[in-house]
């Protein structure tokens, strides 16, 4: 597993061709390891500008912290 840092919020595309938003928080153990938690957002939208709008709104989300797949 890496060490690396994701991305606060990640953007994919699902099989029915809509875009989900994943948001992703890190912690780290007594050894300083960072534990990523994900949780899928139930709303899905037509495009990523769209999933980016939503996350900027409700999340407080800025330039920089997405992540697409």
């Amino acid at each position: 597993m890496s060490r690396s840092i994701p991305k606060p919020f990640l953007i994919a595309k699902d099989d029915a061709g809509a875009f989900r938003l994943t948001l992703r928080q890190v912690r780290y153990n007594s050894q300083h390891y960072p534990i990523v938690t994900s949780a899928l957002q139930p709303e899905s939208f037509e495009s990523a500008h769209a999933a980016r709008a939503f996350a900027k709104q409700h999340h407080g989300a800025v330039p920089g912290d997405f992540a697409a797949k």
